[in-house]
């Protein structure tokens, strides 16, 4: 579904928030498996925080979609990795207090991305615990448990291997990163 964009009247928009927090060189983008679901697709986004526009997408559920699976990245000839954009999206929706999409998207974001502070991996069984704490929904979907741990879709145990000293100090920067005046 194709979305409207508006040339901001300011000219920039939040292009240049978006870079500062990312790092990333935004001209184009394609591949996102989630784009079905969302009103915009990745490479809309890129055009338009290209044309100054881009504020609207701080209200947008695509930013809470995307699962950061780096399919965009992978196939991106310009090699923008479009997930660091999502994440500098959300750090600036969430500083803004700007409405978030119904559901709890935002929740299930922050709880993988503390499993993968804490273990070095996601850990998707403890994101889910505490996710189904979080939303009081102990008991809805419980039945399908045994069928994904039987199937090895989600581990019992936290991952190991990882190098979680290496990955807690990279949070710690982007947190440090974050705190800092622009």
């Amino acid at each position: 579904m194709p979305i409207k964009i508006k040339r901001a009247a300011a000219g920039r928009g939040i292009i240049d928030q978006v870079k500062a927090l990312s790092g990333i060189d935004i001209r184009c983008t394609n591949g996102c498996p989630v784009s079905g679901f969302t009103s915009s697709s990745p490479s809309e986004i890129i055009k338009k925080l290209q044309l100054g526009a881009g504020e609207e997408l701080l209200d947008s559920e695509i930013i809470w979609v995307c699962a950061s699976c780096a399919t965009c990245f992978s196939r991106c000839p310009m090699e923008i990795n479009m997930a660091e954009v999502m994440d500098a999206l959300r750090v600036m929706a969430e500083a803004r207090g700007a409405a978030k999409p119904q559901g709890n998207m935002p929740l299930m974001n922050k709880l993988l991305l503390g499993t993968i502070k804490t273990f070095g991996r996601t850990y998707d069984l403890g994101a889910m615990a505490l996710y189904k704490a979080g939303t009081a929904s102990y008991a809805k979907d419980l039945d399908k448990l045994p069928m994904i741990l039987k199937q090895g879709k989600i581990a019992l145990l936290p991952p190991h291997g990882a190098d979680r000293k290496m990955v807690k100090r990279i949070f710690n920067n982007i947190e440090k990163t974050r705190k800092k005046p622009t």
